[in-house]
């Protein structure tokens, strides 16, 4: 078909832009979001680890979509018409919310086969959510095209934004 070959290689195109100008801000929020509920949820006392993966999953959920909302009804679309294809765009820009749950909640839900107690399973999942903070900044600094000491930059910040909410975990524990 004499235009499918254009649209198929315009398609790729888009697809490759959007991957060489990702945003993973959401990933990094996403993973502080995580260790935050595993904090708050670990102040609580004993919590059930099937409680605790949900939570993770669904908080990621919830926030995931409070940012779908903000972005289309922000600045974006107050004086656009609505489009499917910018609604989902906005849909797969915010994912990484969710995707930066998933890594801990896998650490929660595992730690029974790694012989971890309760708490060892909030400290698990807490180190697996900081590291992927971590992660994501570099992963978002590199992709930038930001020189190396500035990754690193990043991912100091962030592992030490991660440590102040290890501090507050140990802080509420007391």
């Amino acid at each position: 078909m004499p235009g499918t070959r254009h649209a198929s290689n315009h398609r790729a195109e888009g697809r490759a832009e959007h991957r060489k100008h990702a945003d993973y801000t959401g990933g990094v929020y996403g993973s502080m979001l995580a260790a935050s509920v595993i904090v708050g949820a670990g102040s609580l006392g004993q919590f059930p680890r099937l409680e605790l993966v949900l939570l993770l999953l669904l908080t990621g959920g919830v926030f995931w979509i409070a940012h779908v909302h903000a972005q289309l009804f922000g600045a974006r679309l107050a004086q656009q018409t609505w489009e499917r294809r910018v609604v989902l765009r906005v849909c797969r820009d915010e994912w990484p919310i969710v995707k930066a749950a998933l890594p801990p909640a896998a650490a929660v839900a595992v730690s029974p086969a790694l012989g971890l107690d309760v708490q060892g399973a909030l400290w698990f999942g807490l180190s697996v959510a900081v590291a992927g903070q971590v992660g994501w900044s570099a992963a978002a600094a590199r992709r930038a095209g930001a020189a190396w000491r500035q990754v690193a930059a990043s991912a100091a910040v962030n592992l030490l934004l991660g440590m102040v909410i290890i501090g507050f975990k140990l802080w509420l524990k007391k």
